[in-house]
């Protein structure tokens, strides 16, 4: 009979990235973005006609404003409220997300975007609706390769498959969106990656132009035009690359203006949507009522008579329009808004030449503006060369198109280097360092080139006694076990505490408590496929094996050095490193009070139910050191929406800090609140520490961590190491009430610049105590067996600072204790003594380094039902 065990991993095993289930997955979401696409284009296409249609019944200078305010309004609160990822055109998001940076997709984000891009799009804006077809595409795909357990690398794949779908969907052009995930997005020519890309961008461009016609609701075969090419138009298609390259190069300038322009504004998201909806509508009902249909605006470029003045005013129009529309962060793209621009331009070159020289088709030369400003401005010259090639499949346009599409994009990149996409992130506090190859360097390496092959194991007959010993003596967290040199199990300290109350460890066999299929890897494996199973099963290391031959061991330690090796080692390297520059925090709310103490406490607030009790404690340190407290609340909003421009809601965090200005005030203490808005909770915190001149941290702990790798948690880990103060942390116990009824207190001793700051806090939090007579104050110091001869000088020198207080003269009591180990012993005296209060000193050399490898406090904090106090002082230049 089949175990559990093997049928889990028979299924873990099924469901790993294969070529066949990327190839089914790439076809379905090939149909769900063309599915979307189509929608979109009809939804849009419906509110723009009753829009237009609106004119005709009320005054447009009246209708328009009324329409384009209150819609541009409702998108931009759509994108704020639900997913800020959704804003803009989500090219950038796309190729964030690609390039590893943590900007979420999800089905959420392509709903909203979907919903937001047709509302903005019908209310008027001169936006496209390509550019959101990507994200939405990229999106949907997120979501659907979320539905099963695939490696980073697949997901990643997927996503750039659903990206070229949108694409090709949205233009009815495939090799387009294959194109673009190449030349812009995923720059990866891998097998896996360009077949998922072209099953995914076929798909959705063959549904899309099988349920909606031609792309762009342009069908040239019911326009009469004819285009043709010769030597003598050489010239003109250069002069038309060098005005695109030069125009598009000033309309990228423009674009990143006018979204600062926005930015120092300070307003919301639907605000500014709004404002641009309303400033646009007042133009475009200025202008003759062929502009009022932003998506037949192409094609009466390309069928209207010759008329250099009307290309004109549609060219400065458009210019100035989509600059307005783009910079408010509105949901829309810039694919079609260039398209517009380049044929104006070629329209308003090819007539020129027609009149002067009596040579060429204006329609040509048209058809080629468009390729050439669209390639000026996403900086794409292939993507563009084939997207009007497939839209026209006219071969006379190939060399014309080369011709503008190369010339423009050489001079748009002398001038504005780079790419748009990049720069629209920079500004998002995103930066993106690419390499050539686009692969980082957990994508090179690999589990053999890092991992440890002098691998330390158990022998399966061990008894469970043994393997404590072993696990005593180590600072390893799990040990493969091996049989004949094959691996057969892997134990960790989990089962050890699993098993160790139901078994009898002289008698158990270490081959009836292990884990029999442990998560293994093969050497071949990439890091970011090791590090995908370290992260998704929450363990710390695994085996890595030759067919069953166990050959190393690979943590996330293993990594961390590569990672730093590779750093430090080559400069020249081509790792990729991307990430999020945060914003400053922002002060939404803030209240002070004379400045006469001595020193601060900064208390963050985040947990109304303990809240009071940490409030009560930095009253206590308040008054006892002269202190004045500094409340902080942080409200955090997402990495693309800026803390200056967020719309948040302060109330609750205003009442809070109101019930900590009247406990302070009970006291007469000094007391300080303010509320920020950021990205990260650790900056903000950090921000506050260095504008306030903080002497001392109070934060509440909940006394363990579910983050792999972190000691305390991600927030806390970063204050440790960063804070310039001292740092107190609280985890309350199940049945704290107050300091007041608190009369058992244990402090553990350790050497170190630290170890008195646990003795120097007693004072301060016992002087809330009304009934010392009955308190014990015991401080303990633990020492292995085999030494002789402890040195107490630490604990010697506690007990005489204690005693120079009256009233703890006969509360203080001392120990010295023999343990193999330092927590068990802990946690064992505090059970059974009862103790209310555990305070840990911790240091350098004494129980915070311990962390490391042991992570003492949270295994003390995590284990006993008190509460437990973890003070770390002031940072030396001495200390790590």
């Amino acid at each position: 009979m089949i175990s559990l065990a093997l049928l889990t991993q028979y299924i873990r095993q099924l469901w790993q990235p294969r070529s066949g289930l990327a190839i089914a997955e790439a076809s379905v979401i090939g149909i769900v973005a063309a599915l979307s696409a189509v929608l979109l284009k009809e939804a849009v296409g419906w509110l723009g006609t009753w829009r237009v249609h609106s004119t005709h019944i009320l005054p447009a200078w009246l209708i328009l404003p009324m329409i384009a305010t209150s819609l541009g309004f409702f998108a931009g609160w759509l994108v704020q409220r639900f997913a800020p990822e959704a804003v803009g055109s989500g090219i950038p998001q796309v190729k964030a997300t690609l390039a590893n940076v943590p900007l979420k997709l999800s089905w959420r984000v392509a709903i909203v975007k979907l919903i937001a891009t047709i509302i903005t799009l019908g209310s008027g804006l001169t936006l496209g609706r390509q550019g959101p077809t990507v994200q939405i595409g990229a999106s949907l795909a997120a979501g659907m390769s979320r539905l099963v357990p695939t490696s980073p690398e697949h997901r990643r794949q997927m996503i750039a498959a659903g990206a070229g779908a949108g694409l090709a969907a949205a233009f009815n052009a495939p090799l387009a969106g294959v194109l673009f995930i190449i030349e812009e997005l995923l720059q990866d020519l891998s097998g896996l990656t360009l077949g998922t890309a072209i099953i995914a961008a076929f798909i959705g461009g063959v549904i899309s132009r099988w349920l909606s016609g031609r792309s762009l609701q342009l069908d040239l075969q019911l326009i009469n035009y004819s285009t043709s090419f010769s030597l003598l138009e050489i010239p003109g298609f250069l002069i038309l690359g060098i005005f695109a390259g030069i125009l598009a190069a000033l309309f990228t300038k423009g674009l990143i203006f006018t979204i600062k322009i926005y930015q120092q504004l300070h307003i919301s998201l639907p605000l500014k949507v709004a404002l641009a909806g309303f400033i646009s509508s007042i133009f475009i009902a200025l202008l003759p009522e062929s502009f009022r249909d932003n998506a037949g605006l192409r094609e009466y470029m390309i069928a209207s008579e010759h008329n250099i003045s009307l290309a004109a005013i549609a060219f400065i129009a458009q210019f100035i329009l989509t600059l307005i529309a783009f910079g408010s962060g509105a949901p829309g793209g810039l694919f079609a808004p260039s398209l517009i621009l380049g044929s104006c331009l070629g329209h308003i070159i090819g007539v020129t030449q027609f009149i002067i020289f009596d040579i060429g088709s204006p329609i040509t030369y048209t058809l080629a503006g468009m390729g050439g400003f669209f390639s000026a401005v996403s900086k794409v010259p292939i993507t563009a060369i084939v997207i009007i090639f497939e839209m026209t499949t006219d071969f006379n346009l190939v060399l014309p198109l080369m011709i503008v599409c190369v010339t423009s994009y050489l001079v748009a990149e002398k001038i504005v280097p780079g790419s748009l996409y990049t720069k629209l992130l920079n500004l998002k506090g995103i930066t993106l360092e690419k390499n050539d190859a686009m692969v980082g360097l957990l994508s090179q390496l690999t589990a053999d080139n890092v991992m440890q092959k002098q691998v330390q194991t158990l022998n399966c007959d061990l008894t469970l006694a043994d393997v404590m010993q072993v696990f005593y003596r180590s600072h390893h967290h799990g040990f493969p076990v091996v049989e004949n040199n094959q691996l057969v199990g892997l134990i960790c300290q989990s089962d050890l505490q699993r098993v160790r109350r139901n078994f009898t460890p002289e008698n158990t066999l270490l081959k009836n408590i292990m884990t029999t299929q442990p998560i293994t890897v093969k050497p071949e494996d990439k890091l970011t496929h090791v590090l995908y199973l370290l992260n998704r099963y929450h363990i710390s290391h695994l085996p890595v094996i030759d067919g069953k031959k166990l050959i190393g061991i690979i943590t996330y330690a293993d990594i961390i050095k590569a990672e730093a090796d590779h750093i430090n080692g080559e400069n020249n390297s081509n790792q990729k490193i991307t990430g999020f520059i945060n914003e400053p925090s922002y002060i939404v709310y803030q209240t002070r009070s004379p400045s006469i103490g001595k020193g601060r406490i900064l208390v963050t607030l985040a947990n109304p139910e303990t809240a009071e009790n940490l409030l009560e404690i930095a009253v206590n340190i308040a008054s006892d050191r002269h202190y004045e407290i500094e409340c902080l609340q942080v409200i955090l909003v997402s990495r693309y929406t800026s803390p200056s421009e967020s719309a948040v809601k302060t109330a609750k965090s205003r009442r809070l800090l109101r019930k900590a200005e009247s406990l302070a005030k009970r006291f007469n203490i000094p007391i300080h609140t303010q509320i920020r808005v950021s990205h990260d909770l650790t900056q903000a915190i950090l921000e506050t520490i260095n504008e306030r001149h903080i002497n001392l941290i109070l934060m509440g702990w909940k006394g363990n961590t579910s983050t792999p790798g972190r000691i305390f948690g991600n927030v806390v880990d970063m204050i440790i190491h960063q804070a310039m103060c001292d740092v107190i942390l609280v985890k309350f116990g199940d049945n704290f009430q107050s300091l007041q009824q608190t009369k058992r207190w244990l402090v553990p001793m350790s050497g170190g610049p630290n170890a008195p700051l646990a003795v120097n806090l007693l004072p301060s939090l016992i002087t809330a105590s009304s009934d010392t007579e009955n308190m014990e104050i015991c401080l303990i110091q633990i020492y292995k067996p085999f030494i002789n001869n402890p040195d107490t000088t630490v604990l010697e020198t506690a007990i005489s600072q204690l005693l120079c207080y009256p009233q703890l003269e006969n509360a203080v009591i001392y120990q010295c204790l023999q343990a193999d180990s330092v927590v068990e012993e802990i946690i064992n005296l505090v059970n059974i003594e009862n103790y209310e209060i555990v305070i840990l000193g911790a240091s350098c050399e004494g129980l915070l380094q311990q962390t490391i490898q042991g992570n003492i406090p949270e295994a003390i904090a995590s284990s006993v039902d008190s509460t437990v106090i973890l003070v770390r002082g002031k940072m030396r230049d001495n200390m790590v």
